[in-house]
């Protein structure tokens, strides 16, 4: 597996874009999704990658900066056909990394409240995510769950 910057100008990744954007729509309501299209995720204080196995999309995950202290992880996702293949794990790992080399100190995240992102959920504790109030531009919301890691 290879991760590396994506400019998110091709087929499968914009494919990949579409499809969180769907299944966000899908879990969440409208005033309580935060994930960013492609504009979004093309603005400067956004770094996007993607794992490749040969030309094969396996997944994203991109850091936002928000100071020079502190990250928010964005569109995290696993294509279809390669969920628990650890694709997810290993995208989490190099943005962590990626984000301690920067110098950022923290680095935090909202997600779903809801069943459907357990899941997720148990990764980001698996890295040593813990539950936290909003940051930044956030708000309370009974749909989303924020959390935070000290790097």
């Amino acid at each position: 597996m290879e991760i590396r910057v994506d400019d998110l100008s091709g087929a499968q990744v914009i494919g990949l874009i579409a499809e969180h954007l769907q299944g966000m729509a899908e879990d969440s309501p409208p005033e309580s999704i935060h994930a960013l299209d492609l504009d979004g995720l093309k603005k400067p204080e956004i770094t996007f990658w993607c794992a490749w196995e040969d030309q094969e999309l396996l997944g994203c995950g991109a850091i936002k900066e928000l100071d020079k202290e502190h990250a928010e992880l964005k569109s995290m996702r696993t294509a279809k056909n390669h969920l628990r293949k650890g694709v997810a794990r290993k995208i989490l790992a190099h943005i962590i990394e990626v984000a301690i080399s920067r110098g950022y100190t923290r680095i935090s995240l909202e997600t779903g409240s809801m069943d459907s992102f357990i899941p997720a959920r148990k990764l980001y504790e698996d890295f040593g995510f813990t539950y936290c109030e909003p940051f930044a531009d956030y708000i309370l919301d009974p749909n989303s769950t924020f959390m935070t890691k000290e790097l």
